[in-house]
């Protein structure tokens, strides 16, 4: 349920066409927040901010690529020109994971992972803080990243590798900047419903159901919403003492694995 834990406050969420970065830049335009929906679908994000609008929220998209500097740097150069400052962001933006064995992977996949899921959620860093730095009244930044980054899966070995480095460089990025009262964490999805989900089961052949069961104590995928709770909360006053932190939101995955 959204409250105005946002209201006044100027935000950015990355990947926001679809899946969780939409249901994120909709919690927090409801939440009181103004929102740039930054997506490459140019699509799927105005429509995103279509439905804000709709709503009688304050949204408005921006193109990028993120795993481009100068877009990044546009990225948020435009959201402090509509919006006036930036306070909050949500650094979701990722590629579907790989699928195959280290002594066999794809060197171009690879690439393009890197430069999206673990390049690009160091550029967008870079260039929040630099503008949360310069204007003096701190902020918040949540980075996606993933059960995969703490309990490795099989022939994902990129993936892993990108979402264990989206910690290291949250840890690294909440020491540098809280004499900012800057807080930087990040949450850790677990198997979450959305079509980047149902697009890799469909990709490596897996069952929904059964799949869901070896995933989470709870014996099912979680919804796209209780991962953009945990970004509002770490987002909110109401975790002003939390900083550097990951917040498993896996169904117990991570430290109570599923017996199936």
């Amino acid at each position: 349920m959204a409250y105005p834990v946002l209201e006044g406050r100027v935000a950015i969420v990355t990947g926001a066409g679809q899946g969780m970065g939409e249901v994120t830049a909709k919690l927090f335009a409801a939440s009181g927040a103004k929102v740039v929906v930054a997506d490459f679908n140019r699509v799927t994000g105005q429509k995103v901010v279509d439905g804000i609008i709709a709503e009688g929220g304050e949204a408005s998209f921006v193109y990028v690529d993120i795993s481009k500097s100068d877009e990044v740097k546009s990225m948020v150069e435009q959201a402090v020109e509509k919006f006036g400052k930036l306070d909050v962001a949500v650094n979701n933006a990722a590629l579907t994971p790989d699928h195959s064995l280290i002594s066999e992977f794809d060197e171009a996949y690879y690439d393009r992972l890197m430069s999206i899921d673990l390049k690009g959620t160091a550029l967008c860093l870079k260039y929040e803080l630099a503008q949360m730095i310069r204007q003096g009244h701190g902020g918040s930044i949540v980075n996606v990243s993933s059960v995969s980054g703490f309990r490795p899966q099989m022939t994902t070995f990129a993936y892993t590798a990108a979402k264990a480095g989206v910690v290291g460089m949250t840890k690294t990025a909440a020491m540098e900047n809280g004499p900012h009262n800057i807080r930087v964490n990040s949450v850790a999805p677990g198997a979450i419903d959305t079509p980047m989900l149902r697009a890799a089961l469909t990709q490596f052949g897996l069952d929904p159901d059964h799949y869901s069961k070896q995933m989470s104590n709870l014996g099912r995928f979680a919804d796209a919403s209780e991962v953009a709770e945990a970004s509002l909360w770490l987002c909110s006053d109401a975790s002003s003492y939390v900083t550097g932190t990951t917040l498993h939101v896996d169904g117990g995955f991570v430290d109570a694995p599923p017996l199936v």
